[in-house]
């Protein structure tokens, strides 16, 4: 699972001293009790999720510490005015009597996060203590991504296995999910309202691979839609997939007028250079040709046309017979 859930507190527990230290570590200046509000929220777990993928214990372990000052956001939405909370602790946890589907003892990432009391914060405040703001998920990337078929490495090399498909092992099946292991950075966590998720019930932003900032790398993420990966993408990704779109569109059309252009010029040069071919003909032939060997033909019957038809300037006067004849007598 790469998204979680705000915890719903049993207790209204008093925040401890070594809390609001660890608060106002994160802090400007030194806030009161009374100043921050703070709540519990589960981040990810070892289960196979949806998207057939699922963290190592080892990798959550590392996450714990890669969260800490991160900051939560709104529908992966990266902008300084959608930021909602922040980390000041985050923890592993084993849930007593829980395993996930592969039978191992369940484990989820926990993390403690805090926001100012303020006018602008108090509808967000409210959502959560509803329990409308409840369900998150993370924006992290990984090293490893391994094939629990083939133990395949498929961040670096792809192998012939296909997540959620079920393969027939030793006499036994198996479906195939990747394992993500060693996490090198966590860029965010987000409130969203989609549910993608069985037990969470949410939509996923993990990035596999991004740039600096937090954003997928556009290479990566045409790679992964070849691939037939899943990919979430959010706002600003979303944009410049659909600005991506568009200038390739726009670059489509001019290279369809491009080559209609070549064809009609092929077709009007075979008629002078073999007119025995019919246009009809021509233009069937040219149908099929790419737009290098219309280049290729064009300038084939150019060059034959220049040969039978040499250029003359329009201006050149013959000469007269009797030019020519002049002092003919003279030359030895």
């Amino acid at each position: 699972m790469k998204e979680g859930y705000v915890v719903k507190n049993t207790k209204d527990l008093k925040l401890s001293s070594s809390d609001l230290e660890m608060i106002n570590k994160l802090t400007r200046r030194n806030f009161e009790e009374n100043e921050v509000y703070t709540f519990n929220v589960v981040l990810c777990d070892n289960e196979i999720d949806r998207e057939h993928e699922r963290f190592t214990d080892e990798a959550l372990d590392k996450l714990a510490k890669l969260f800490v000052g991160k900051t939560g956001i709104l529908d992966h939405n990266p902008t300084s005015g959608n930021q909602t909370a922040r980390i000041y602790k985050c923890y592993t946890e084993f849930v007593k009597g829980k395993f996930n589907k592969l039978k191992m003892p369940y484990k989820r990432l926990v993390a403690k996060a805090y926001m100012p009391k303020s006018e602008k914060n108090e509808n967000i405040i409210l959502e959560i203590d509803s329990g409308i703001k409840k369900e998150v998920s993370v924006g992290c990337s990984v090293e490893r991504k391994i094939c629990s078929i083939c133990s395949q490495n498929v961040n670096e090399a792809k192998c012939a296995h296909k997540k959620g498909r079920r393969y027939k092992i030793e006499n036994t099946y198996k479906t195939c999910h990747y394992i993500l292991d060693d996490p090198n950075d966590a860029y965010e966590w987000s409130f969203v309202a989609v549910p993608a998720q069985r037990e969470a019930g949410v939509i996923k932003a993990f990035l596999p691979t991004a740039t600096k900032g937090g954003e997928k790398n556009m290479e990566e993420v045409i790679k992964s839609l070849s691939s037939g990966q899943a990919v979430t993408l959010n706002e600003q990704e979303a944009l410049k997939i659909h600005d991506l779109i568009k200038n390739l569109k726009e670059k489509a059309e001019i290279g369809n007028y491009y080559k209609e252009e070549l064809k009609s010029e092929v077709v009007r040069l075979s008629s002078l250079v073999q007119p025995e071919v019919s246009t009809e003909l021509m233009k069937s032939i040219t149908n099929k040709f790419s737009i290098e060997e219309l280049k290729a033909f064009k300038k084939c019957f150019q060059s034959k046309i220049s040969k039978s038809f040499p250029i003359k300037p329009q201006f050149v006067t013959e000469k007269s017979e009797e030019e020519t004849l002049k002092n003919v007598e003279f030359k030895i």
